[in-house]
């Protein structure tokens, strides 16, 4: 008589348990073994945080510093992508808060200007990362978008930061505060605040220039190409020329030039930095989104024999 064959043994639940323990194992290993080869190829790193330290004392501030092979941005907010960004438009921002020596201020000679970042427990801060080569960046312009300044403050130790400021016509200014504070923990955490400042006497207010994509300063021709637009970041290239030629340009504050953009109304204020490495026949490339439609006004900051000059234009993004 033919025999059936011996019927398998069903595995014992204890068997099973560990069969699928095995399995969710192999899972989370591949899991992160993908994510390990993501930060390995440069995905999603976190910027090196330094460690924080008194900027007051000279060459030990903590470096402001961005991931290998990041994208050119800009530093607007305190979060947020930096490309969409919007700073100044407060005076307290992420814990922070600008607080000004004086609002009210006299036109003629630069007098000192005093001011001072205070945390959430209303002390002063005093560690500050140094952001292309500066701790603090100031800009100061009025509210027609004239008079426009990029002022490097100096700090005491007890956190006040003075500056010599001259504001030469009368009005409503604003005043940007831009920096990156150097926590205890070795992050930063970036801000711009803004706080308005009022010159006495008579004002009358100046029409926003018409568009372009050509300015004059100091003897250059400087000329742009892009075509910003709203939450997208777009390539916008100046070439700097004189006398027909490529102007030899300069490193300035650690970059071939510095890029402020300003909304006309509120001030929706955007600071963005060129790509990475030297111009190529004097032209500087920025990376640059803005924040929402309007017209806004680009100052372009730029150094040639050891002389900064600023190029302006009025740009309208629908």
């Amino acid at each position: 008589m033919t025999g059936h064959p011996p019927a398998t043994p069903s595995p014992s639940p204890e068997r099973t348990d560990r069969r699928r323990a095995l399995l969710a194992a192999v899972v989370i290993v591949v899991l992160l073994t993908g994510f390990a080869l993501g930060r390995l190829t440069g995905r999603s790193i976190p910027a090196p945080a330094a460690p924080a330290v008194p900027a007051a004392s000279a060459g030990s501030q903590a470096q402001h510093v961005d991931p290998s092979g990041v994208a050119p941005h800009s530093h607007g907010g305190a979060a947020g992508p930096a490309t969409t960004d919007v700073g100044g438009l407060a005076v307290s921002l992420a814990g922070l808060t600008l607080v000004t020596e004086s609002a009210t201020l006299q036109t003629g000679q630069a007098r000192p200007w005093r001011f001072r970042v205070v945390n959430s427990a209303r002390r002063a801060v005093t560690t500050f990362a140094v952001v292309h080569e500066k701790p603090m960046h100031l800009v100061v312009i009025r509210r027609d978008l004239t008079g426009y300044q990029h002022l490097h403050p100096t700090m005491a130790p007890d956190g006040t930061w003075s500056v010599d400021l001259r504001l030469g016509t009368a009005g409503s200014w604003r005043a940007f505060a831009d920096f990156a504070v150097a926590n205890p923990d070795g992050t930063q955490t970036a801000a711009t605040l803004g706080a308005d400042l009022s010159v006495a006497g008579d004002f009358a207010p100046t029409a926003l220039p018409p568009p372009g994509v050509r300015a004059t300063t100091g003897g250059y021709l400087v000329q742009y190409d892009g075509a910003p637009q709203v939450g997208v970041t777009q390539a916008v290239m100046f070439r700097v020329t004189r006398g027909g030629e490529p102007a030899a340009l300069e490193p300035y504050l650690g970059a071939f030039g510095h890029l402020i953009v300003l909304r006309d109304g509120d001030l929706a204020y955007v600071h963005a930095h060129p790509e990475v490495g030297g111009p190529v026949g004097a032209i500087v490339k920025f990376w640059l989104a803005v924040p929402g439609p309007g017209r806004y006004r680009m100052f372009l900051d730029f150094k040639v024999a050891g002389q900064v000059s600023t190029a302006a234009f009025t740009i309208t993004v629908s």
